[in-house]
């Protein structure tokens, strides 16, 4: 961990801006999924069990900048008033001005002010250099991101606000992302296997050469992403999701990874509607014998099966994406498959990270996360950063 943490921080009488992300699902007004909140609670009771003055800031959904009363913050206070180590946690209108200005000048020690939504101020994401201060000023000059979901972003609340403060700091979260993926990026134990799905080759292409060039060992590539693959390499794929621009790209990855030594393992079948009867047709066939009329959804048994036998001796596994439409029920079983495979090499000894929103639904729905080594909060971040870029939310932390 080369970057500061909430562990290297003199936190006792001090406010601290705590950078988190609260953008959960909201249902009938309370919180739906709890899952971001949860994983973040850790660094909060670290920093109350010291004596901090917590400030809470997060986003939630896209306001674009003005106030609107279904992204307010204010159910998530209930949510945390619920939490058993936290004994207060007051809730302000605004995250900046003098209102929230007064609220965090009267906290006492071991107690949490939770902000309004940060981009209800069109200045947060456009990184404004006067509300980046403003933030600040809610603060004794020391900030803590605890949101890697959004580190690949430079907002006011994730990079501006550094400058404005003595010392930026990782929180547990943020260090535990940035510890198990840099050790993927760094020093990965081989067999080193990456499993890709989701729709579009277009949005994993930074992630595939950024694995070959690190030669990862195997590429498993499932969902609609694999099409694109397969036309590329001359077969029908009838009318199953392609992004035919992207098929010159495909042919060049396939070339790199068998010059690097990588393995690209595909699908051998696949399960497909007929599109003129999607919901009578269901079935599942080779991939060869795809004809013009049929839709590949997910993939089939044999693939899960040969997917689940290329990570038996895997002793790094990363998994992005689905592998089909997940969210289709009797379109499942493919993920859920692949969940339980990377499930059973984590029980072998494999380090496993899963992320990506259906990746982590999968292991869930599974019943394996207990059982998966990090489950990882970022989506285009956890992206981002093993396509080797450097995340503004985390380069404006202070190094240690």
């Amino acid at each position: 961990m080369k970057k500061l943490s909430i562990r290297d921080l003199d936190l006792k009488g001090k406010r601290v801006f705590m950078r988190v992300d609260f953008n959960v699902p909201m249902k009938e007004g309370k919180v739906g999924d709890d899952s971001r909140i949860r994983a973040t609670l850790p660094t909060i009771q670290y920093a109350l069990e010291r004596g901090a003055r917590v400030i809470l800031a997060s986003h939630l959904g896209r306001p674009k900048g003005e106030r609107n009363k279904k992204y307010s913050l204010l159910p998530v206070q209930d949510y945390l008033a619920g939490v058993d180590f936290i004994n207060s946690v007051e809730f302000a209108d605004d995250c900046v001005g003098d209102e929230a200005r007064s609220m965090s000048e009267v906290l006492e020690d071991g107690e949490v002010l939770l902000l309004e939504n940060l981009r209800f101020h069109k200045e947060e994401e456009e990184n404004d250099e006067g509300f980046a201060k403003q933030l600040a000023e809610l603060c004794d000059g020391l900030y803590v991101n605890d949101a890697f979901g959004t580190a690949h972003r430079a907002h006011a609340s994730t990079a501006g606000i550094t400058r404005h403060v003595e010392k930026s700091a990782a929180g547990l979260l943020m260090e535990k992302e940035l510890e198990y993926l840099g050790r993927v990026l760094e020093s990965p134990e081989r067999p080193f296997v990456a499993i890709l799905g989701g729709a579009k080759v277009s949005d994993k292409i930074p992630v595939i050469n950024s694995f070959i060039s690190r030669r990862v060992d195997k590429i498993l590539i499932g969902g609609a992403m694999a099409y694109t693959f397969f036309k590329a390499a001359g077969f029908n794929t009838g009318k199953s999701l392609v992004e035919d621009e992207m098929m010159d790209t495909a042919r060049e990855i396939r070339k790199r990874a068998e010059a690097e030594g990588v393995r690209l393992v595909l699908p051998t079948d696949h399960q497909v509607v007929d599109s003129y009867d999607p919901l009578n047709s269901r079935k599942t066939i080779p991939v060869e014998f795809t004809n013009q009329g049929l839709v590949g959804l997910d993939i089939g048994r044999e693939t899960v099966a040969l997917f689940s036998k290329e990570v038996e001796d895997a002793k790094t596994i990363i998994w992005n994406g689905p592998m089909g439409v997940f969210e289709e029920k009797g379109f499942e079983e493919g993920t859920v498959g692949v969940a339980r495979a990377v499930a059973a090499a984590a029980e072998r000894g494999a380090t496993v990270i899963v992320g990506g929103g259906d990746s982590v639904s999968a292991v869930q729905q599974a019943g394996v996360a207990d059982k998966i080594t990090h489950i990882s909060t970022g989506g285009g971040a956890t992206l981002e950063f093993l396509a080797g870029d450097e995340l503004p939310g985390v380069a404006a932390l202070n190094d240690k």
